[in-house]
Protein backbone atom coordinates (compact mmCIF):
# COMPACT_ATOMS: atom_id res chain seq x y z
CA UNK A 1 0.00 0.00 0.00
CA UNK A 2 1.38 3.56 -0.68
CA UNK A 3 2.58 5.45 2.37
CA UNK A 4 0.42 7.86 3.28
CA UNK A 5 1.11 10.50 5.76
CA UNK A 6 -1.30 10.87 8.94
CA UNK A 7 -0.73 14.31 10.08
CA UNK A 8 -3.11 16.70 9.19
CA UNK A 9 -2.60 20.78 8.61
CA UNK A 10 -5.06 23.52 9.66
CA UNK A 11 -8.31 23.84 7.33
CA UNK A 12 -8.72 26.62 5.03
CA UNK A 13 -11.72 28.36 5.66
CA UNK A 14 -12.20 32.05 6.54
CA UNK A 15 -12.68 35.24 5.38
CA UNK A 16 -10.24 37.00 2.96
CA UNK A 17 -8.76 39.11 5.99
CA UNK A 18 -8.61 36.14 8.11
CA UNK A 19 -6.68 33.98 5.26
CA UNK A 20 -4.47 37.43 4.98
CA UNK A 21 -3.64 36.78 8.36
CA UNK A 22 -2.69 33.18 8.57
CA UNK A 23 -0.65 33.50 5.42
CA UNK A 24 1.33 36.17 7.22
CA UNK A 25 1.47 33.71 10.10
CA UNK A 26 2.79 31.00 7.69
CA UNK A 27 5.94 33.15 6.29
CA UNK A 28 6.46 34.04 9.84
CA UNK A 29 6.21 30.26 11.74
CA UNK A 30 7.20 27.97 8.81
CA UNK A 31 10.98 27.38 8.16
CA UNK A 32 12.35 28.21 4.79
CA UNK A 33 9.93 30.54 3.46
CA UNK A 34 9.92 32.86 1.32
CA UNK A 35 11.75 29.86 -0.72
CA UNK A 36 12.30 29.97 -4.47
CA UNK A 37 12.22 27.23 -7.16
CA UNK A 38 13.13 26.82 -10.77
CA UNK A 39 10.44 24.61 -11.89
CA UNK A 40 10.80 23.76 -15.90
CA UNK A 41 12.00 26.78 -16.89
CA UNK A 42 9.38 28.52 -14.25
CA UNK A 43 10.87 30.38 -11.41
CA UNK A 44 8.67 31.20 -8.54
CA UNK A 45 8.99 32.74 -5.17
CA UNK A 46 6.39 31.46 -2.27
CA UNK A 47 6.37 33.58 0.68
CA UNK A 48 4.42 31.22 2.50
CA UNK A 49 3.14 27.53 2.00
CA UNK A 50 -0.16 27.47 -1.05
CA UNK A 51 -3.47 27.43 1.20
CA UNK A 52 -5.51 26.91 -2.12
CA UNK A 53 -4.49 24.67 -4.59
CA UNK A 54 -5.73 23.20 -7.33
CA UNK A 55 -4.34 19.96 -8.14
CA UNK A 56 -5.05 18.92 -12.54
CA UNK A 57 -4.22 15.24 -13.50
CA UNK A 58 -4.35 12.36 -11.35
CA UNK A 59 -1.08 11.66 -10.39
CA UNK A 60 -0.55 15.56 -8.73
CA UNK A 61 -3.45 15.22 -6.64
CA UNK A 62 -2.22 12.22 -5.42
CA UNK A 63 0.75 13.19 -3.94
CA UNK A 64 -0.62 15.95 -2.01
CA UNK A 65 -2.72 13.33 -0.74
CA UNK A 66 -0.06 11.16 -0.13
CA UNK A 67 1.89 14.00 1.78
CA UNK A 68 -1.51 14.55 3.74
CA UNK A 69 -2.49 17.76 2.28
CA UNK A 70 -5.73 17.45 1.62
CA UNK A 71 -6.79 20.56 3.36
CA UNK A 72 -4.88 22.69 0.99
CA UNK A 73 -6.25 21.21 -1.82
CA UNK A 74 -9.36 23.84 -3.12
CA UNK A 75 -10.38 21.73 -6.53
CA UNK A 76 -9.26 18.60 -8.27
CA UNK A 77 -9.41 17.41 -11.80
CA UNK A 78 -9.00 14.76 -14.34
CA UNK A 79 -8.67 11.16 -12.99
CA UNK A 80 -7.79 8.94 -16.07
CA UNK A 81 -8.81 5.64 -13.49
CA UNK A 82 -9.78 5.22 -9.87
CA UNK A 83 -8.50 7.08 -7.22
CA UNK A 84 -5.86 4.82 -4.93
CA UNK A 85 -8.26 3.69 -1.71
CA UNK A 86 -5.82 4.52 1.05
CA UNK A 87 -6.87 8.29 -0.21
CA UNK A 88 -10.54 7.81 -1.46
CA UNK A 89 -11.54 9.34 1.57
CA UNK A 90 -9.86 12.76 1.75
CA UNK A 91 -10.55 13.14 -1.87
CA UNK A 92 -14.00 12.48 -1.70
CA UNK A 93 -13.67 15.98 0.25
CA UNK A 94 -12.32 17.81 -2.33
CA UNK A 95 -14.23 19.83 -4.58
CA UNK A 96 -14.32 18.36 -8.37
CA UNK A 97 -14.09 21.33 -10.55
CA UNK A 98 -14.51 18.93 -13.93
CA UNK A 99 -14.63 15.39 -15.02
CA UNK A 100 -11.30 16.68 -17.45
CA UNK A 101 -9.45 20.03 -17.12
CA UNK A 102 -11.65 22.94 -16.27
CA UNK A 103 -12.10 26.55 -18.13
CA UNK A 104 -10.16 28.94 -17.20
CA UNK A 105 -13.53 30.89 -15.67
CA UNK A 106 -13.92 28.08 -13.51
CA UNK A 107 -10.36 27.56 -12.62
CA UNK A 108 -9.82 31.07 -11.62
CA UNK A 109 -13.60 31.13 -9.92
CA UNK A 110 -12.17 28.31 -7.50
CA UNK A 111 -9.41 30.94 -5.81
CA UNK A 112 -5.96 28.74 -6.65
CA UNK A 113 -2.76 30.77 -5.21
CA UNK A 114 -0.85 27.42 -6.86
CA UNK A 115 -1.72 25.28 -9.31
CA UNK A 116 -0.33 21.46 -9.82
CA UNK A 117 -0.09 19.82 -13.27
CA UNK A 118 0.54 16.44 -13.89
CA UNK A 119 1.04 16.96 -17.89
CA UNK A 120 1.83 19.68 -20.14
CA UNK A 121 -1.40 20.09 -21.70
CA UNK A 122 -2.54 21.40 -17.95
CA UNK A 123 -1.43 24.44 -18.75
CA UNK A 124 -2.81 25.11 -21.89
CA UNK A 125 -2.28 28.71 -23.52
CA UNK A 126 -5.33 28.07 -25.64
CA UNK A 127 -7.69 27.51 -22.97
CA UNK A 128 -6.31 30.18 -20.96
CA UNK A 129 -4.36 28.21 -18.47
CA UNK A 130 -0.94 29.25 -19.23
CA UNK A 131 1.61 29.66 -16.93
CA UNK A 132 2.67 32.83 -17.54
CA UNK A 133 -0.98 33.82 -17.64
CA UNK A 134 -1.55 32.13 -14.16
CA UNK A 135 1.46 33.83 -12.82
CA UNK A 136 0.45 37.86 -13.74
CA UNK A 137 -2.97 36.81 -12.02
CA UNK A 138 -0.72 35.95 -8.60
CA UNK A 139 -1.05 32.56 -8.98
CA UNK A 140 2.00 30.32 -8.61
CA UNK A 141 2.11 27.27 -10.43
CA UNK A 142 4.13 23.83 -11.47
CA UNK A 143 4.24 21.27 -14.07
CA UNK A 144 5.09 17.44 -13.19
CA UNK A 145 9.29 17.43 -14.05
CA UNK A 146 8.48 13.92 -16.36
CA UNK A 147 7.30 16.66 -18.88
CA UNK A 148 10.27 18.59 -18.62
CA UNK A 149 13.22 16.60 -18.42
CA UNK A 150 15.51 16.10 -21.05
CA UNK A 151 16.47 12.73 -21.16
CA UNK A 152 15.31 9.47 -19.57
CA UNK A 153 13.24 9.75 -16.60
CA UNK A 154 14.10 7.44 -13.30
CA UNK A 155 13.98 7.59 -9.53
CA UNK A 156 16.09 11.10 -9.26
CA UNK A 157 13.98 12.68 -10.92
CA UNK A 158 11.02 10.97 -8.72
CA UNK A 159 12.83 12.36 -4.91
CA UNK A 160 12.66 15.94 -7.34
CA UNK A 161 9.54 15.89 -7.57
CA UNK A 162 8.39 14.85 -4.02
CA UNK A 163 10.80 16.72 -2.41
CA UNK A 164 10.26 19.87 -4.12
CA UNK A 165 6.69 19.61 -3.61
CA UNK A 166 6.43 18.84 -0.17
CA UNK A 167 9.12 21.67 0.40
CA UNK A 168 6.71 24.24 -1.77
CA UNK A 169 3.96 22.88 1.19
CA UNK A 170 6.65 23.20 3.75
CA UNK A 171 6.16 19.98 5.05
CA UNK A 172 9.76 18.78 3.87
CA UNK A 173 9.98 15.79 6.63
CA UNK A 174 7.00 14.29 4.93
CA UNK A 175 8.55 14.58 1.47
CA UNK A 176 11.72 12.54 2.77
CA UNK A 177 9.83 9.90 4.65
CA UNK A 178 7.61 9.28 1.35
CA UNK A 179 11.00 9.24 -0.59
CA UNK A 180 12.71 6.74 1.89
CA UNK A 181 9.45 4.36 1.61
CA UNK A 182 9.48 4.52 -2.38
CA UNK A 183 12.60 3.46 -2.23
CA UNK A 184 12.63 0.41 -0.05
CA UNK A 185 9.80 -1.27 -1.88
CA UNK A 186 11.84 -0.12 -5.24
CA UNK A 187 14.87 -1.91 -3.43
CA UNK A 188 12.64 -5.17 -2.29
CA UNK A 189 11.80 -5.89 -5.87
CA UNK A 190 14.75 -5.03 -7.84
CA UNK A 191 16.75 -7.82 -5.50
CA UNK A 192 13.95 -10.11 -6.46
CA UNK A 193 14.29 -10.15 -9.67
CA UNK A 194 18.14 -8.79 -10.58
CA UNK A 195 19.28 -12.64 -11.77
CA UNK A 196 15.95 -13.46 -13.52
CA UNK A 197 15.84 -13.17 -17.47
CA UNK A 198 14.33 -10.28 -18.44
CA UNK A 199 11.05 -10.55 -20.99
CA UNK A 200 10.87 -8.72 -24.03
CA UNK A 201 7.80 -6.22 -23.34
CA UNK A 202 5.35 -4.24 -25.59
CA UNK A 203 3.69 -1.70 -23.83
CA UNK A 204 0.34 -0.94 -25.61
CA UNK A 205 -1.29 1.88 -24.53
CA UNK A 206 -3.86 2.82 -27.47
CA UNK A 207 -4.29 2.67 -30.97
CA UNK A 208 -5.50 0.55 -34.61
CA UNK A 209 -4.07 1.87 -37.18
CA UNK A 210 -0.70 2.19 -35.50
CA UNK A 211 -0.08 1.60 -31.86
CA UNK A 212 0.79 3.97 -29.19
CA UNK A 213 3.50 2.95 -27.04
CA UNK A 214 5.91 3.34 -24.32
CA UNK A 215 9.15 4.91 -25.63
CA UNK A 216 12.55 5.46 -23.37
CA UNK A 217 12.43 8.45 -22.07
CA UNK A 218 9.51 8.37 -19.50
CA UNK A 219 8.64 6.86 -16.19
CA UNK A 220 7.06 4.06 -17.67
CA UNK A 221 10.29 2.47 -19.22
CA UNK A 222 11.98 2.80 -15.72
CA UNK A 223 9.53 1.19 -14.14
CA UNK A 224 9.38 -1.49 -16.57
CA UNK A 225 13.12 -1.85 -16.19
CA UNK A 226 12.91 -1.77 -12.52
CA UNK A 227 10.34 -4.92 -12.15
CA UNK A 228 12.78 -6.79 -14.34
CA UNK A 229 11.38 -6.44 -18.43
CA UNK A 230 12.64 -5.09 -21.26
CA UNK A 231 10.79 -2.37 -23.27
CA UNK A 232 11.47 -3.48 -26.79
CA UNK A 233 10.85 0.02 -28.08
CA UNK A 234 13.10 1.90 -25.25
CA UNK A 235 15.09 3.04 -28.09
CA UNK A 236 12.69 5.41 -29.07
CA UNK A 237 12.95 8.83 -27.32
CA UNK A 238 9.93 10.32 -25.71
CA UNK A 239 7.41 9.10 -22.58
CA UNK A 240 4.96 7.31 -25.52
CA UNK A 241 5.92 7.24 -29.15
CA UNK A 242 3.22 6.03 -32.27
CA UNK A 243 4.62 2.93 -34.12
CA UNK A 244 3.41 0.39 -36.89
CA UNK A 245 2.81 -2.80 -36.00
CA UNK A 246 5.04 -4.08 -38.44
CA UNK A 247 7.73 -2.68 -36.16
CA UNK A 248 6.04 -4.65 -32.97
CA UNK A 249 5.79 -8.35 -35.22
CA UNK A 250 10.08 -7.43 -35.81
CA UNK A 251 10.79 -7.23 -32.12
CA UNK A 252 8.92 -10.14 -31.43
CA UNK A 253 7.79 -9.20 -27.27
CA UNK A 254 6.94 -11.87 -25.46
CA UNK A 255 4.75 -9.93 -23.06
CA UNK A 256 2.35 -7.40 -23.83
CA UNK A 257 1.77 -4.82 -20.89
CA UNK A 258 -1.75 -3.04 -21.47
CA UNK A 259 -2.35 0.00 -20.00
CA UNK A 260 -5.73 0.87 -18.44
CA UNK A 261 -7.78 3.47 -18.95
CA UNK A 262 -10.59 6.06 -20.43
CA UNK A 263 -13.25 4.62 -22.25
CA UNK A 264 -11.69 1.38 -24.48
CA UNK A 265 -11.45 -1.57 -21.79
CA UNK A 266 -8.48 -3.51 -21.23
CA UNK A 267 -10.37 -6.46 -22.68
CA UNK A 268 -11.23 -4.51 -25.79
CA UNK A 269 -7.16 -3.86 -26.00
CA UNK A 270 -6.46 -7.30 -25.78
CA UNK A 271 -8.89 -8.47 -28.25
CA UNK A 272 -7.78 -6.23 -30.77
CA UNK A 273 -4.39 -8.16 -30.77
CA UNK A 274 -6.09 -11.30 -30.81
CA UNK A 275 -7.55 -11.04 -33.53
CA UNK A 276 -5.15 -9.45 -35.85
CA UNK A 277 -4.29 -12.00 -38.31
CA UNK A 278 -0.44 -10.45 -38.61
CA UNK A 279 0.03 -10.62 -34.80
CA UNK A 280 -0.87 -14.26 -34.51
CA UNK A 281 2.57 -15.13 -34.18
CA UNK A 282 3.75 -12.53 -32.02
CA UNK A 283 5.06 -14.72 -28.74
CA UNK A 284 3.07 -12.40 -26.28
CA UNK A 285 0.29 -12.83 -28.77
CA UNK A 286 0.35 -16.51 -29.39
CA UNK A 287 1.07 -17.18 -25.64
CA UNK A 288 -1.83 -15.09 -24.51
CA UNK A 289 0.71 -13.22 -21.93
CA UNK A 290 -0.73 -9.96 -21.08
CA UNK A 291 -0.12 -8.04 -18.21
CA UNK A 292 -2.06 -4.43 -16.86
CA UNK A 293 -1.23 -1.68 -15.05
CA UNK A 294 -3.66 1.55 -14.68
CA UNK A 295 -2.19 4.76 -16.84
CA UNK A 296 -1.84 6.56 -13.66
CA UNK A 297 0.75 4.15 -12.04
CA UNK A 298 2.67 4.07 -15.41
CA UNK A 299 3.53 8.08 -14.65
CA UNK A 300 6.01 9.68 -12.38
CA UNK A 301 4.31 9.93 -8.68
CA UNK A 302 3.43 7.96 -5.78
CA UNK A 303 2.32 4.73 -7.91
CA UNK A 304 5.77 4.21 -9.09
CA UNK A 305 6.51 1.63 -6.27
CA UNK A 306 3.23 0.21 -6.24
CA UNK A 307 3.69 -0.36 -9.92
CA UNK A 308 7.30 -2.25 -9.80
CA UNK A 309 5.53 -4.36 -7.32
CA UNK A 310 2.73 -4.86 -9.88
CA UNK A 311 4.57 -5.65 -12.57
CA UNK A 312 7.24 -7.77 -10.79
CA UNK A 313 5.11 -10.12 -9.54
CA UNK A 314 3.26 -10.04 -12.97
CA UNK A 315 6.38 -11.09 -15.25
CA UNK A 316 8.09 -13.08 -12.39
CA UNK A 317 5.55 -14.50 -11.01
CA UNK A 318 8.12 -17.37 -8.96
CA UNK A 319 10.76 -14.81 -8.09
CA UNK A 320 10.84 -15.04 -4.18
Amino acid sequence: MPLVVLVLLGGCGGSPGEEDGRAAQDAAAVPGFPYTVTNCGVTSTFKSPPRRAVTMNQHATELLLALGLQDRIAGTAYLDDAVLPAYRPAYDGIEVLAEEYPSKETLLAAGPDFVYGGYSSAFDKAQGRDRAGLARAGINSRLNVEYCTAGPIGLEQLRTEITEVARTFGVPERGAELIAEEQRRIDAVTARVKDRPRPAVFVYDSGDGSASTSGGGGMGNEILSLAGGTNVFADLKGTFADVSWEKVIERKPEVVLVYDYGGTTVEAKKQRLLNDPALAEVPAVKNRRFVVLPLSSAVLGVRVADAVESLGRSLHPDAA
